[in-house]
Parts: C-alpha cells; sequence; structure tokens
C-alpha cells in the first residue's frame, strides 16, 4: 500500500513540475532571479532532478547516475525542452525504482547517512517528496511572479 502510494505521489508531483516548466511562456524567464529570489525555477527543476536521481536512482536503483550537485546551481540557459526531457526521464527512473521495492526494504536503513543520523528508506523517501513539493511550490511562485514581466 506505502509503495503505490509513494509511486502515486511521485507520479503526480513529477507531472506538476512538468507542467510547471511547460508553462512558462518566455522561456528566459526560468533563469530569472530577482531580489531575494536567489535560485531560478530552471535551477531548482535541475536540482530536483539531480537530487531524485542521486538518492533514489543511483542509491536504491544502481542507475550509475554520477551528481554535480553545484551544476545543478551554476548552469544557465539549458533549453525549456531539455529540462522537461529530464523530469520525464527522472519520473520513469522514480516509478521504476519504487516499483521494485518491497514494504521490507521501506523498513531496512537506508544505505547513506543524509543528515545527522541512521533513517529508514520510507522515511527518506518521505522526506524527498516533501522536499520535491517544497521547491515545487518555489517553481510555482517563480512562474507567476516572474514570467509575467
Amino acid at each position: 500500500m506505502i509503495i503505490e502510494s509513494l509511486r502515486s505521489l511521485y507520479s503526480r508531483d513529477l507531472n506538476k513540475l512538468r507542467t510547471e516548466i511547460e508553462s512558462y511562456q518566455n522561456e528566459n524567464a526560468l533563469w530569472k532571479t530577482d531580489k531575494n529570489i536567489s535560485n531560478s525555477a530552471g535551477n531548482l527543476c535541475l536540482h530536483l532532478v539531480g537530487n531524485l536521481n542521486n538518492f533514489i536512482g543511483t542509491e536504491l536503483g544502481k542507475t550509475g547516475y554520477v551528481r554535480n550537485r553545484e551544476l545543478e546551481f551554476s548552469l544557465k540557459d539549458v533549453p525549456k525542452a531539455e529540462l522537461i526531457e529530464k523530469v520525464i526521464a527522472t519520473a520513469a527512473m522514480v516509478d521504476s525504482v519504487l516499483s521494485n521495492l518491497t514494504y521490507e526494504d521501506l523498513e531496512k536503513e537506508y544505505p547513506l547517512i543524509v543528515f545527522e543520523d541512521k533513517m529508514t528508506t520510507g522515511y527518506f523517501l518521505i522526506h524527498l517528496i516533501t522536499h520535491l513539493d517544497y521547491h515545487l511550490g518555489q517553481i510555482n511562485y517563480h512562474r507567476r511572479l516572474l514570467d509575467a514581466e
């Protein structure tokens, strides 16, 4: 039950990320920052793709993905179509990895210490969806504030 719920939530929210990126009328606005908005929507999108490919793909799915977190925030002007492709590929990877997990896998200790202490894989997967949603909300506001100009 919990695995199906996680698959559904990740699918829903990664599809929403795709929709948010597609909704930018001005492709250059994806890369805008302004006053107290220090991260562009494009960089937040790259960050979410890198984060999920690293923590779900590499660690749980053994995909071989190699993360470069600094580039997630320093790359600029990646075409909107390429961002969308990355989101679609990430959604497919997440669903594939989650569909191969068992309830027992969720109860196991996550293979990395990401925070200060050990945690279960299930706990970390819930954390990762909340992280996705936090940044998804930022992207939504970014689009409504900075794509209108």
